[in-house]
């Protein structure tokens, strides 16, 4: 039972794409509302592509970039935070943190997209010419 668990969690991080689909069909289907599943899909999954993008750097340069990427994570949310109180004069944190979160599923899907072609290049290219 462990194997089993610990199979799909490995698949889900592997391929946070798969979260994403599964997590907005579920909801789909329990909520019948196209665009809230969509955003709960967005919200849960951010994580998985967080998480994959850590594995991802380890794979292809072989060491941990995780202090880099809680120190762009804080970055990213101190400048949310930052702008949020410019425009309104106020900090509501419940919208700056889904802000934060929503655009930081938009860096990491493409972070993720980005170095799955680059390994995959990479590992080609190095395949081809060694």
């Amino acid at each position: 039972m462990n194997s089993f668990i610990s199979s799909i969690i490995t698949i889900f991080l592997t391929v946070p794409l798969l979260g994403f689909f599964i997590i907005y069909v579920l909801n789909k289907l329990i909520t019948k509302n196209t665009r809230k599943s969509f955003h709960k899909a967005l919200d849960y999954s951010t994580i998985l592509f967080i998480v994959a993008v850590h594995f991802l750097l380890i794979t292809i340069w072989g060491k941990s970039f995780f202090g880099l990427i809680l120190l762009i994570l804080l970055v990213i949310a101190m400048i949310f935070v930052v702008i949020h109180w410019k425009i309104k004069g106020e900090i509501i944190f419940t919208k700056v943190f889904k802000g934060f979160w929503r655009f930081n599923f938009l860096i990491f899907f493409f972070a993720y997209i980005s170095l799955t072609v680059f390994g995959i290049l990479r590992s080609a290219l190095t395949f081809t010419f060694s």
